[in-house]
C-alpha cells in the first residue's frame, strides 16, 4: 500500500523538556504526521467515514502531545503514535516527527527533533512482550 494522509508543520505549544524553564515557559513545537492508510474505499466513496479526517487527526495529536508534560520529545511522539493507532484501526503504520526549534543546546542549527515510526504490528508485539 502506498497511500498516505499527512499533516506537516502542526504548531503546538507544550512544556516538554528536561530543563526547568521548559516546564515553566514551554515552547512551540512543530509536528509532522504521516499515516499509512489504505485510501481505496475513500477514493471511491467520497465519504469521510472511509478515511481519517484531518480535523480529527489534528485534534488527537494536539491532545496526546499537550495534555501530559514529557521530559523527552521521544516520549511525547510515542504518546501521539499510540493515540492515533488506538483511534484509527485502518492505519497500518505512521511516522511522527517532532521539531523542537528552540532546543536549549549550545549550537546554531536549522532544525532539531525526532522522528519515530510505529506500526500496528509493533503494538501487537509490545502487548505480547508486556
Amino acid at each position: 500500500m502506498k497511500d498516505f494522509i499527512f499533516i506537516n508543520g502542526l504548531s503546538l505549544h507544550a512544556y516538554h523538556g528536561v530543563m526547568e524553564h521548559e516546564a515553566k515557559v514551554g515552547q512551540t513545537f512543530k509536528l509532522d504526521v504521516v499515516l499509512h492508510i489504505n485510501l481505496t474505499e475513500a477514493s471511491r466513496s467520497d465519504k469521510v467515514a472511509d478515511t481519517a479526517s484531518y480535523d480529527e487527526v489534528a485534534d488527537i495529536v494536539g491532545r496526546a502531545f499537550c495534555t501530559t508534560r514529557y521530559k523527552l520529545v521521544e516520549a511525547a511522539a510515542g504518546a501521539v503514535a499510540d493515540a492515533l493507532l488506538a483511534r484509527f484501526p485502518q492505519v497500518n503504520e505512521l511516522r511522527i516527527t517532532v521539531h523542537k526549534p528552540h532546543a536549549p543546546i549550545a549550537a546554531t542549527f536549522d532544525d532539531v527533533g525526532v522522528s519515530i515510526v510505529r506500526s500496528r504490528q509493533d503494538r501487537k508485539q509490545d502487548r505480547r512482550n508486556a
